[in-house]
């Protein structure tokens, strides 16, 4: 009994399993497919065209076999090499008929007109009161022209209650614009067949195969998701002892992918496609001028054109259809037939491509072509011209690219490879290993031809790059002069060529002038280099120049270095740069304003971003940036652990570096100050003592033994401290001098003189409204400090009102501390003495304010500290707003 005829009695048959390669059916069921050809053929019109081996008769004979199906099936496959129209129509007639089994076009006893045969097909479908589904596989087969004309008729003139179904390798020649029109046709192509990675790995799964997670995503990539390809292995992995190593080695060299491809594929086509097909299989991609010169003869267009729409594993890069390239197996299969039957012919095949390839501009497949046509040294010397290129244009892992074409350790032979080697791995951070090539390549420059002259520039230009990049400030002066007489001796080369060269000295000692803190001397040499590249047309040359612009000098303000820093963002934009790691400065300087600014989220938005870009390969100098900035927004937050995390970080990038960043003193002074505000001043001590600040630059340094002083109590030696950062002429950053002001203010408050104290916290402000800096004030925790200013009588209401804004907003107890006490672990009268502790009343004082003792005032101030953590008076103060335990204020008459 078949299972249509049992079908048509009500009884359950199982889905039937294909026997040929694509026959997946049985081992994995595709639900989504078949729910995509249920929708297709409620249209009146179904194509399904895709390339063989694509599992359309699979799906097909799966689809129709459901059991659960309301509507009948007829499923007609047409012979190999059909060429009778009658036939064909005959076999169709009997199919709907004689439903019994799927049929195939035999010849009919009586021999009516075709006409008559195909009023019968349409007759028969009308007289069925259920739907019918006409299925007619392989229709590429079909060679009547006239048949086709007769189906594109049929097909119009179909009764409401019939629907078909034309399966191919090629789309069929009908004429389908006026069913598309009216939304009758539904068309399922190759991508709809192709198995997912996910589909691929139940595939496997269902087959019993162990395979690792990598190993079925390496076969579904060699596959492409071919249904063959990946049955055939399937069939190949099978009971295989080394399945991982059979995925690797896995390609259309295998045997019985070779089998099939020759039968299916090769041996169909005429024998010049075949020739074009083969020779043209060396490279990746093509189109049709390279066809042409490999195959040797004209209208290779055409035939690519041909075998893409006839779904011959040759696949259109472009939407003009001008470029192509082969299916991965296809291209394996026809490269070792190659070998086999004209091995003579491939060195000359490479050097043609390799040389049409060059011709325009395409260095990386033309060396992969020169390589493998035995012309190294040609190669070589190729990858070397354009080194230098690549990385001015931002492509510096195109060089890495390139390499992969010459075997390992060729560079020992070549110094050009050793020159391109030295760039691919400083553009991967690899600064030793950069080192090494470039003494190899150093090594051949004495006998170096006239010619070569080059190869010494860009040695030194190389090792301008890695002497910045690894920190080694004080060399790159020493570089620049070698550079200079480089391009002296290589006079004769291109205008061009010395332009680029000058741009890159000049970014470099830019670069190294920004980070040991010579701004103005960067200004100028980053401007020159900028503008340098904008006239020569490098872009990634300006973007690396404006990139380290965006910092504060005496001659650029804060905003000013903010809005600089933006438009280097934006030019990396426009030009496509934005993802780059030499983009990070520029990220890293503008989320770093805004947190001086104490617009913390948006800082917070720019630094992920500086993280993003910069995370592959971010020179240490730029890295020592992010973690300072990083630590900046978290000592903002309140969030002192963190803080210390990241300005320890800061600390242990800097130290990588033979130079002296201009951010070291900042770094350690603020790593002390974290430590001692944490509690731990022998350590903040000991990160002072291991830094020796150049002279000039020792602020940073002075704050951090302030801020120690405060917390060990001794307000007095903090303002001896301090007192010569607040009196330096001319004055020090503004960034410090706040800093100091603020810290002055604090010693003034705790040793009780509140005008000083006002004083002071007058002067922070006044130094920092030019550009807003708010980040000083959450630094030094100054809270009670501006308590003491009154609103009304300062000059700089509205700063005092961000400010106080931002200090409110960021007082709530911090993720990373300890944690806090419960307010029921103090006492009343711990309670009474803490709400004291804002004003500026000595201990004396506020024991008689309570009427008590000044040794039972000690007693509740040291459990105090001890309860809530604090080291200090500020400290304990600062903490107990952080648990809002002085909701309770006390009455303006009690604080004076």
């Amino acid at each position: 009994m078949t299972d249509l005829v049992a079908r048509q009695r009500g009884e359950r048959v199982p889905r039937p399993v294909a026997h040929d390669v694509s026959g997946t059916r049985g081992l994995l069921d595709r639900k989504d497919l078949l729910q995509l050809l249920d929708r297709a053929v409620t249209r009146r019109l179904t194509v399904i065209s895709a390339p063989p081996g694509s599992g359309k008769t699979s799906l097909l004979r799966a689809w129709a076999g459901d059991p659960t199906t309301l509507r009948r099936v007829v499923f007609v496959s047409v012979e190999r090499n059909q060429q009778n129209e009658q036939r064909f129509w005959s076999a169709v007639l009997d199919a709907i008929r004689e439903p019994a089994r799927p049929t195939t076009s035999a010849a009919p006893v009586t021999v009516p007109d075709v006409d008559e045969v195909i009023d019968s097909v349409l007759s028969e479908l009308v007289e069925h009161a259920e739907p019918v589904v006409l299925i007619i596989d392989d229709l590429h087969e079909l060679r009547s022209t006239d048949a086709f004309t007769q189906l594109e008729h049929f097909v119009a003139e179909l009764p409401g209650n019939a629907r078909v179904v034309l399966s191919s390798r090629r789309d069929p020649p009908i004429r389908l614009h006026q069913l598309r029109l009216a939304g009758a046709v539904a068309e399922i192509r190759a991508g709809d067949l192709r198995f997912t990675e996910a589909e691929t790995r139940e595939l496997l799964v269902g087959s019993g195969i162990g395979l690792s997670g990598e190993g079925a995503a390496a076969l579904h990539r060699r596959t492409e998701g071919w249904a063959a390809g990946l049955r055939l292995a399937v069939i190949s992995l099978t009971g295989h002892p080394e399945p991982e190593r059979f995925v690797a080695e896995f390609s259309g060299t295998d045997r019985a992918i070779g089998e099939y491809l020759m039968a299916e594929m090769l041996e169909r086509q005429p024998g010049e496609v075949q020739r074009m097909l083969l020779r043209t299989s060396l490279v990746d991609r093509m189109n049709g001028e390279l066809a042409d010169l490999l195959s040797c003869r004209p209208g290779s267009e055409q035939m690519l054109l041909a075998l893409e729409e006839a779904n011959a594993f040759v696949a259109s890069l472009d939407a003009q259809r001008t470029w192509f390239r082969y299916h991965q197996l296809l291209a394996d299969f026809l490269r070792l037939e190659l070998r086999r039957t004209s091995a003579d012919e491939v060195p000359d095949l490479h050097r043609r491509a390799a040389r049409w390839f060059a011709d325009r501009g395409d260095v990386v497949e033309a060396v992969r072509h020169m390589v493998a046509a035995g012309n190294w040294p040609d190669a070589a010397r190729l990858v070397a011209d354009h080194s230098f290129r690549w990385v001015l244009d931002g492509r510096a892992g195109t060089i890495r690219t390139v390499l992969q074409a010459f075997p390992e350790g060729a560079s020992a032979d070549h110094p050009d490879l050793a020159l391109a080697h030295a760039a691919a791995e400083l553009n991967q951070g690899r600064t030793e290993e950069a080192a090494a090539q470039l003494a190899l390549a150093e090594s051949h420059l004495p006998s170096a031809a006239p010619a070569r002259r080059r190869r010494a520039v860009a040695v030194a230009s190389l090792r301008l790059a890695l002497a910045r990049r690894s920190g080694q400030f004080s060399e790159v002066i020493e570089q620049v002069k070698m550079l200079d007489a480089s391009m002296a001796d290589a006079s004769s080369e291109p205008l061009a060529m010395g332009s680029e060269l000058r741009g890159v000295t000049l970014l470099n000692l830019g670069i190294v002038e920004t980070w040991t803190g010579r701004l103005l001397e960067a200004e100028r040499h980053l401007s020159d280099g900028a503008a340098l590249a904008q006239r020569i047309g490098r872009p990634y040359l300006e973007v690396a120049c404006r990139a380290h612009q965006g910092f504060p000098s005496r001659t650029v303000s804060v905003t000013a270095a903010r809005e600089r820093g933006r438009q280097a963002v934006a030019l990396a934009e426009r030009h496509g740069l934005d993802d780059h790691p030499i983009l990070a400065p520029a990220l890293g300087a503008v989320g770093g304003m805004a947190i001086w600014m104490g617009e913390f989220d948006e800082g917070e938005r720019w630094l992920r971003r500086a993280w993003d870009v910069g995370s592959a390969h971010v020179e240490p100098a730029t890295a020592v940036l992010l973690h300072l900035a990083t630590g900046m927004l978290h000592a903002g937050r309140g969030q002192q652990r963190s803080a210390l995390e990241a300005f320890t970080a800061a600390a242990r990038t800097q130290s990588l570096l033979t130079g002296a960043h201009a951010l070291a003193p900042r770094i350690t002074g603020w790593l002390a100050t974290t430590q001692a505000r944490l509690g731990r001043p022998a350590e903040a001590r000991a990160t002072l003592a291991e830094f020796t600040p150049e002279p000039g630059r020792a602020g940073a340094i002075s704050n951090a033994r302030a801020w120690i002083c405060l917390v060990d109590g001794n307000p007095s030696l903090a303002l001896e401290v301090l007192r010569d950062i607040r009196d330096t002429t001319p004055p020090i950053d503004p960034f410090t001098l706040v800093e100091a002001h603020l810290l002055a203010g604090t010693a003034h408050l705790r040793s009780g003189d509140r005008d000083a104290a006002a004083a002071a916290a007058e002067a922070a402000l006044a130094t920092a409204e030019p550009d807003r800096l708010v980040f000083p004030f959450a630094m030094t925790e100054a809270a009670d400090l501006l308590d003491v200013l009154r609103y009304h009588e300062t000059a700089h209401r509205a700063l005092l009102a961000d400010v106080v804004d931002q200090l409110r907003s960021t007082s709530s107890p911090s993720d990373d501390r300890e944690p806090p006490p419960h307010s029921d672990e103090l006492t009343p009268s711990e309670l009474r003495v803490l709400r004291y502790l804002p004003t500026n009343l000595t201990r004396a004082e506020i024991a008689n304010e309570l009427h008590v003792s000044i040794h039972t005032v000690n007693t509740h101030i040291r459990n105090l500290y001890a309860k809530l953590g604090a080291g200090d008076r500020s400290a304990a103060v600062h903490r107990a707003r952080q648990l809002r335990l002085l909701s309770n204020r006390l009455p303006p008459a009690s604080a004076n």
